[in-house]
């Protein structure tokens, strides 16, 4: 019965062909549709292998479904009901479709039980979310989404030569746990690695998801990074390296986002720290520990897209996102400015809402696996994302210095949207045992113990005092407009180093190669111009003399050369060629 209905991730990729000749209501409710049905689909799928297909004596699963796939396959679909709802009005059927395609294509990365469908439906995503970031049509979108592009073009070629190499190694292209160790698993990792934006591989994404549109950009900030999450559990749980990778993501990035004037860019930032939690949990490997990335990761979908979601809101009705431009948007932007307060206290893992559910968890594996310096960066990292994430997003953006802004609130599919995922929100971090029962391993653990209210609050109460003290007492590192670059700066500045490099010493050499070689050519053809005119006059005059034609003169381009040799006027020159001729003639006979 199930090979009988679609692949939920067809259902959303060849779907969204039909969406550009629909029209109004229909289009909106076909949008809405598409999205629902694939939940329905997910929901009801048993446990197993589905929709297989041959391909050069190869199977292709494009259905594996187990706990850990399973989880991943409704936190994506829920995300794209509410990122469809929140963009419904968007009036931009290339934005549309990409939207729809992008979350399709993760669907099939999620559900591929092998690697060659892995690797056709990894293709697919990084080319619709590229078009997701150009959608603005701006010149700064256009650049960011080639140099984005270039990036994942790169990546994917990296992972397709794992995947090559490893089935050549193993002769399958079934996958599960991988591990590092032969040159094969390790372009997997890189391939893999880029998409989760693990340091240093990091760059293009704030680089590039702050260009998208208010709602585009709410759909990058889901898919791309988690689907690498999720690979990365499947087949690198227990990487030491990702601790490391995971510990440097939770860290660094703190400092770019409290330096960032943008507040988008701010968010990117925050979104890598996050990201790093879940790859420490990875890394760690326990069940605590994985269950911990996974929960997060669900979690981290929704509170994220949610701040997306508030700030694309702020840029759709002030055409301004910058914390120097924007403030005092509370007075005429209350719903929109409460949701973003919701956000921020799931981020912060503020106890009551969901991010405390999750990340927990993860802190509490490396405490119980006595990884202690870890287990210190998770803390100083939690303190930092109250102080950027928690506290500036919201402040700067709601509060602080009124700009003089009386903007209204968005429109209601917006707001519908929001309120949907501030609803998650609050519901996962009070009502917790269904996302526990979700999780790939049996958990025991209760995040509500007073040990773990405590010590949290005591970190949410140390960085608001800290940010407070700081914007009190003019220590706060002031809002500039500039943009702050990162790893970004060796193709943004360094690529222009190495082409003026490049320009000034090869093309330079090519330059000198070519005049060599066209002045040898020309001296080459002058040359044999002139041999053929003298070869051509030397035959003519023996002609001429052999023949013994009187009276008559020799002539090359109606200029006398000689006349009759009777009367004496044959240059000597001739005398001497017709004897050299006539050695020749009897060299040759004898």
């Amino acid at each position: 019965m199930t090979n009988l209905l679609p692949p939920p991730s067809l259902i959303l990729i060849i779907g969204a062909i039909l969406i550009p000749f629909l029209r109004g209501n229909l289009k909106q409710g076909y949008m809405l549709f598409l999205p629902s049905i694939a939940f329905l689909i997910v929901i009801n799928l048993p446990m197993g292998n589905f929709w297989i297909v041959e391909f050069s004596g190869f199977d292709l699963i494009l259905g594996r479904v187990d706990r850990l796939s399973r989880i991943f396959l409704i936190i994506f679909t829920i995300m794209a009901f509410i990122g469809v709802l929140y963009a419904l009005k968007v009036k931009d059927n290339l934005q549309q479709v990409s939207a729809l395609v992008y979350a399709g294509s993760t669907l099939g990365v999620v559900m591929a039980g092998d690697l060659l469908s892995l690797y056709l439906f990894w293709e697919i995503m990084a080319i619709a979310s590229t078009f997701l970031v150009i959608a603005p049509r701006t010149k700064a979108a256009r650049d960011a989404g080639f140099r984005y592009l270039l990036v994942h073009v790169v990546g994917g070629l990296i992972l397709l030569a794992g995947i090559v190499f490893y089935i050549q190694r193993t002769g399958t292209t079934s996958f599960d746990y991988i591990g590092l160790g032969d040159p094969a698993s390790w372009f997997i990792f890189i391939g893999i690695a880029l998409n989760a934006a693990a340091i240093p591989l990091h760059s293009w994404l704030p680089d590039a998801y702050p260009m998208g549109t208010p709602t585009s950009t709410v759909f990058l900030s889901a898919f791309t990074t988690k689907s690498a999450v999720y690979l990365l559990i499947r087949t690198f749980p227990g990487t030491d390296l990702l601790i490391v990778i995971g510990a440097l993501m939770v860290s660094i990035p703190i400092f770019y986002a409290v330096l960032e004037n943008d507040i988008r860019r701010v968010l990117s930032y925050s979104l890598m720290n996050q990201v790093g939690f879940m790859l420490v949990g990875v890394g760690i490997g326990t069940e605590l520990a994985l269950n911990g990335a996974v929960a997060h990761a669900f979690c981290h979908i929704i509170y994220k897209a949610l701040l997306f979601m508030a700030a694309g809101s702020v840029l759709q009705m002030t055409g301004k996102i910058k914390c120097t431009e924007i403030g005092g948007l509370y007075k005429t932007m209350p719903l929109t400015c409460l949701f973003c307060l919701v956000g921020a206290a799931s981020i912060s893992a503020f106890p009551l809402f969901s991010g405390f559910v999750s990340k927990s968890m993860i802190v509490s594996a490396s405490a119980k696996e006595q990884i202690f310096l870890v287990w210190l960066v998770l803390q100083f990292a939690s303190t930092g994302v109250v102080d950027h994430a928690g506290i500036k997003v919201p402040f700067f953006t709601f509060f602080g210095h009124d700009s003089g802004i009386r903007a209204k609130e968005p429109p209601w599919n917006m707001l519908l949207a929001m309120g949907f995922a501030a609803f998650l929100c609050v519901g996962l971090g009070v009502w917790y045992q269904p996302l526990y029962d979700l999780l790939p391993f049996a958990v025991n653990y209760q995040p509500y113990t007073g040990a773990h209210v405590v010590g949290q609050l005591q970190l949410l109460m140390f960085g608001a005092f800290a940010f407070t003290l700081l914007i009190l007492s003019g220590y706060y590192i002031p809002e500039i407009k500039s943009r702050n670059l990162d790893t970004d700066w060796f193709y943004r500045k360094g690529a222009k180093l190495v082409y003026r490099a490049l320009d000034n010493g090869l093309n330079s050499l090519n330059r000198i190669c070519e005049r060599f070689l066209l002045g040898t050519v020309r001296r080459f053809s002058a040359f044999i111009q002139q041999a053929s005119i003298h070869i051509t006059l030397f035959c003519a005059v023996n002609l001429w003399l052999v023949l013994g034609y009187r009276g008559k003169r020799l002539t090359y381009k109606k200029e006398r050369l000689y006349n009759d040799i009777t009367h004496g006027t044959l240059p000597i020159g001739i005398g001497a060629a017709v004897g050299i001729s006539f050695l020749i003639i009897v060299f040759l006979i004898t």
